[in-house]
């Protein structure tokens, strides 16, 4: 088994001559203490923190931090000045009626996630290939941007194709650059297979969103090749961990971020058990977290990673509803091979389904695993209806842009 690059990365960014868990741990409270000591000389959010630890584990004694910490106090947080940031990304949308998350990015931070992306593309991307982006494209640093910036370092040809375009304007580009590997969101994958085709698809990177069993495996048997997820959030500058050969888990930034999984009242629980993963960025430079709840849900996986990286690995990854749960219904919807894409609704009680189709449903089998969905996320639900629409000409007239893919 071919060891994971991200053994190289890190080994690379920190001049390490190898990796061992000890050497990691090492590596990782040093930085902490680093952080700890910055924010007591910038009088930063964390001043009252103590500007040393003796361990890892007595970071388990630190307080939480939280989104309205970063959406309230995200000046605070920072320990650059404004000249030197790079890059703010912001959750706010037209919908947000409150404060709005905040993380910043200097030049450098850009530059570590670019070399990541580069580790986990390089597992599947190849000098003279093409690579499609099905990511939003927003600008100096943004996601797309330093995707394609890695793809272009890594010899390959990058497709700026972003997030909005239509069906047949996907096929069409398919056709006459005939992209080898395809990087975006794992519904967006599965939506551009079953209505495009594979075509000259053979690989695929998905991260960005939840990625329901159903969804995954519908992808690898399309695609004829295992798919390789990868985990990022804001807060660990757009990049978070990575998928090797082995295809067991995702191999986390451990350089720059420290990981634990807490349960529902705080408390760290072993590898193994699934629980809110809860991030330390020591790497990072503009905005360094401490504790940072997620509120996105995974498991370190216990066992040794075949590739033989000591690298902790991630389970995947879920984000936490607090109600009806869309990577529930794409379970159930995606489950019907004829289901190119959907749309879920719930108004005065009623869940409506909003069905692109490349073929007619089974609609009594949809509504009956609707009914019984898991978590009961849909006794609010009555009677669940399921809209269609077919097309005659799949993948070349079927939606208007921003119908395919999430982001218009």
């Amino acid at each position: 088994m071919t060891r994971s690059r991200i053994d190289d990365f890190i080994m690379r960014q920190e001049a390490l001559p190898e990796i061992t868990r000890e050497s990691l741990e090492a590596l990782q409270l040093k930085k902490l203490n680093a952080v700890l000591r910055r924010e007591k000389e910038r009088g930063g959010f964390y001043r009252e923190l103590p500007e040393r630890l003796e361990s890892l584990e007595a970071l388990r004694a630190l307080p939480f931090t939280t989104e309205e910490d970063l959406a309230h106090r995200a000046p605070g947080l920072l320990l650059c000045s404004q000249a030197e940031i790079r890059r703010v990304l912001s959750d706010a949308t037209s919908g947000t009626t409150g404060a709005a998350k905040r993380v910043f990015y200097t030049e450098r931070d850009c530059e570590n996630t670019v070399q990541l992306f580069m580790a986990g593309l390089g597992e599947l991307i190849f000098p003279g290939g093409v690579t499609m982006i099905c990511f939003p494209f927003s600008g100096p640093s943004g996601l797309g941007e330093m995707i394609a910036e890695a793809v272009s370092r890594l010899g390959a040809r990058p497709l700026k194709l972003g997030a909005g375009l239509r069906y047949g304007e996907v096929l069409a580009v398919m056709e006459r650059e005939r992209p080898d590997t395809f990087v975006g969101m794992p519904v967006q994958l599965l939506s551009l297979l079953r209505a495009c085709g594979r075509g000259s698809l053979r690989r695929a990177l998905v991260s960005g969103d939840a990625c329901p069993e159903t969804v995954l495996r519908a992808c690898e048997k399309l695609l004829g090749s295992r798919l390789f997820p990868h985990y990022g959030s804001r807060e660990m500058a757009l990049g978070g961990a990575i998928c090797c050969p082995a295809h067991e888990g995702m191999h986390l930034r451990e350089n720059h971020v420290i990981a634990e999984i807490v349960d529902g009242e705080g408390r760290v629980l072993p590898p193994g058990e699934t629980g809110e993963l809860v991030i330390t960025t020591v790497g990072m430079e503009a905005m360094p977290l401490i504790r940072y709840r997620t509120g996105d849900v995974t498991r370190v996986l216990p066992e040794p990673c075949p590739c033989g990286s000591p690298v902790l690995r991630l389970d995947r990854v879920r984000r936490r509803s607090g109600g009806l749960s869309a990577e529930a219904l794409d379970e159930i919807l995606f489950e019907d091979s004829g289901i190119v894409d959907c749309r879920y609704e719930i108004k005065d009680g009623v869940l409506t389904i909003s069905a692109l189709c490349c073929a007619e449903p089974d609609r009594e089998a949809i509504r009956a695993r609707v009914r019984g969905g898991p978590d009961a996320v849909f006794r609010k639900a009555r009677r669940p209806r399921l809209k269609r629409r077919r097309t005659r000409n799949p993948g070349r007239t079927i939606c208007s842009a921003g119908e395919l893919f999430p982001g218009e």
